[in-house]
């Protein structure tokens, strides 16, 4: 991050940014990392990675509330869709039932709220940011937290070899790119397209999983990726048509 962004200086940042945007960010990925490390197994871990792709529909629902973005009932609609389709992947081959649906929210809370962690920071960035980033901040608070949080738990030692290596430097390197590109994106851009957008990264997410993985989702999984992104498109035909008005 201080390669591509570079370390910033915290004059000009605004408190409610650097304090909220930061805590916001901070439990995002604090969230995220430790639903996807206490995943039972590689399909549950694509299940709450799944469960992360809310965040597009709730940035569209909270820039209601916070940025005052017009909405529409084709914006209720879309975002309805898009958690139809996490309570499909998330029943599986099993019948749904709102009981079902409250039994898979208790077991995975971490997954919904980095979603909604998520959603509340591109939102606030949007608002306070002033153009400015501080994601290299935020990520070394992140990396500070998850080093104290690794430190304090009962963890068998690292085991490190070259292709680790390098796909932990693949991964850092790609990271950073992409909080770089999306910050400023959604100072600096059109956050709807942004965030509907988005919607459509769950199938491609989905597909360089299991092959990473070498795991084979069921058919309920992908019916459910389909719903979500399917919601992305209904909420961004929703934003532009209330826009035009």
């Amino acid at each position: 991050m201080v390669l591509f962004s570079g370390f910033p200086s915290l004059r000009g940042f605004s408190k409610g940014y650097l304090f909220g945007g930061g805590l916001l960010f901070v439990c995002y990925e604090i969230f995220l990392s430790l639903s996807i490390g206490f995943a039972a197994n590689r399909v549950q871990a694509m299940e709450m990675g799944m469960i992360n792709y809310l965040w597009p529909s709730l940035t569209l629902l909270f820039a209601v509330f916070i940025n005052q973005q017009k909405s529409s009932l084709g914006l209720w609609i879309g975002v309805a869709l898009a958690l139809v389709g996490i309570v499909w992947m998330m029943k599986g081959e099993s019948h749904w039932s709102p009981l079902v649906m409250w039994q898979n929210i208790l077991t995975n809370p971490l997954a919904y709220a980095a979603a909604i962690s998520w959603a509340l920071y591109c939102n606030i960035t949007k608002r306070l940011a002033r153009g400015k980033s501080g994601n290299t901040l935020f990520f070394f608070a992140v990396s500070v937290m998850l080093w104290v949080q690794y430190a304090a738990s009962a963890r068998p030692p690292m085991a490190f070899s070259l292709t680790t290596g390098l796909e932990l430097l693949f991964m850092g390197a790609s990271t950073a790119v992409a909080y770089s590109a999306w910050n400023t994106g959604i100072q600096r851009g059109n956050m709807t397209l942004l965030a509907t957008a988005s919607y459509f990264t769950p199938v491609f997410s989905t597909l360089l999983a299991a092959l990473w993985l070498h795991t084979v989702p069921d058919l309920a999984f992908w019916q459910g990726v389909a719903m979500i992104s399917l919601g992305s498109l209904v909420c961004w035909l929703a934003t532009r048509e209330t826009q035009k008005q």
